[in-house]
């Protein structure tokens, strides 16, 4: 396989949300971005799945798609693993693993379906696999139907490389992303959490703002593969725009003054720190910042890992009144997984998304119009 020959790129991501990430790589140029369930699909050559990496807010992981055949029994398997040019995709001396899924198909076992492509990438390359790589090669079997792809992200693409502070059940920035384009916030109005914890809303809002590429701060796992060309990468970074300039600021507040120190260290790392304000308050005693409505945008706790959930009451009654009160032509958006809790706020919903999972939780995003 070539540097330049055409691939099918799967971007994954949270089921419920497909529509948005596909929005999110169409407003980026990618080709042909598709929904599918848990993902986008698009079209591009290997410098497509290093811009995905690098410029990708919502996606959790870019495969490559490197094979697709029927295998009905393992022999038939091993036979088609083997005809793969594994010598152009991986590189001899970088560990690597392989991880298999099977279902609805004739090939059953996982384990007996991993060893068969491990011995064909071992005798191609010289060199066996190891549990410890951070390099995978992923076999998707289902409906005798098997996908071979790279995972050419390395570590979930939510792992921006800044925020190294963190508190209790952090809203990951792939998730936060999303939400946000879902709340229509295209960066060119503020943005407020009222419960920040560790800052994720209001950096990736500052840095949507800016135009900064998420991935620009991380490695990848596509450095690491055969097709890799550190010259053509570098100038891929270089040719990134400037960050755009703002005049706008985005706020962040939160009762836990640790948790406020923490956003504020994470926002410095992201170099949003100009445009970003973090500061130890309650709920109660919110105001709306001088200039223009924008979105407030929270993740409030849900009772089910952090806190009572009868107490919370009290607390989403709050921040309901608090809204109503002060923060005429904002709009709300509460990402929550008790439906009881969200009407306990007393705001006008006009839309509520349909259940997405989340750490073994059903959430859901309801939001408001600008309120009157």
């Amino acid at each position: 396989m070539t540097q330049d020959a055409p691939l099918e790129i799967f971007l994954s991501g949270t089921p419920g949300l497909e529509h948005l990430l596909r929005d999110e790589a169409a407003s980026l140029g990618f080709a042909t971005p598709e929904s599918v369930p848990g993902g986008v699909t698009i079209a591009g050559d290997w410098s497509e799945v290093w811009r995905a990496n690098l410029m990708l807010r919502g996606a959790g992981r870019v495969l490559a798609r490197v094979a697709r055949f029927r295998a009905m029994h393992l022999a038939q398997l091993d036979k088609r693993a083997r005809k793969i040019d594994w010598s152009a995709l991986l590189r001899a001396d970088v560990p690597y693993r392989v991880e298999a899924t099977c279902r609805k198909s004739r090939i059953y076992h996982a384990g007996a379906a991993t060893e068969r492509v491990e011995n064909a990438i071992a005798d191609a390359l010289g060199a066996k696999p190891t549990d410890k790589s951070g390099l995978t090669v992923r076999v998707r079997i289902e409906d005798d139907l098997c996908e071979i792809s790279l995972d050419t992200s390395g570590e979930g693409l939510h792992k921006r490389g800044h925020k190294q502070a963190i508190g209790k059940a952090p809203m990951r920035e792939t998730f936060a992303a999303l939400f946000l384009r879902a709340c229509g916030f295209d960066g060119s109005e503020p943005v407020l959490d009222p419960m920040s914890g560790s800052g994720t809303f209001v950096i990736e809002a500052a840095e949507m703002a800016l135009g900064l590429a998420p991935g620009r701060a991380r490695r990848f796992g596509f450095e690491d593969l055969a097709s890799f060309d550190t010259a053509a990468w570098n100038r891929l970074k270089a040719d990134l725009p400037a960050p755009t300039k703002t005049d706008l600021h985005f706020f962040g507040f939160d009762r836990d003054a640790g948790a406020d120190a923490n956003a504020t260290a994470n926002a410095d790392r992201a170099g949003v720190s100009d445009i970003t304000t973090f500061t130890h308050q309650a709920v109660a005693d919110l105001t709306p910042p001088d200039g223009p409505p924008g979105l407030v945008i929270v993740n409030p706790p849900y009772g089910a890992r952090i806190g009572n959930r009868n107490l919370l009451f009290a607390l989403y009654g709050s921040f309901g009144t608090v809204m109503k009160e002060r923060f005429k032509g904002w709009r709300v958006g509460i990402v929550t997984s008790d439906k009881g809790l969200a009407r306990a706020t007393g705001l006008h919903f006009r839309n509520v998304s349909a259940p997405i999972p989340h750490g073994g939780l059903k959430i859901q995003l309801f939001q408001t119009g600008p309120l009157k």
